[in-house]
């Protein structure tokens, strides 16, 4: 195991808090913004939209984009 993996596997549980963390903080957004919202649909379009956005990030790692951070 490299560095960068040992780096990594110590903060793991951390990164996972943190995404929860922006989960959690939206649902309560649109709770808050549309109290009558179905949670379960919210948090399934939540979660899709979230896995947009790691699939950008990974296009710009693909991309080289972090290559020389």
């Amino acid at each position: 195991m490299d560095i960068v993996e040992k780096e990594m596997l110590s903060r793991k549980s951390e990164i996972k808090k943190e995404l929860r963390i922006v989960f959690d903080t939206n649902m309560k957004i649109t709770d808050w913004d549309i109290p009558e919202a179905d949670d379960r649909s919210a948090a399934k379009l939540l979660l899709e939209i979230m896995r947009e956005g790691l699939e950008e990030i990974s296009a710009d790692i693909e991309s080289g984009k972090y290559d020389n951070y």
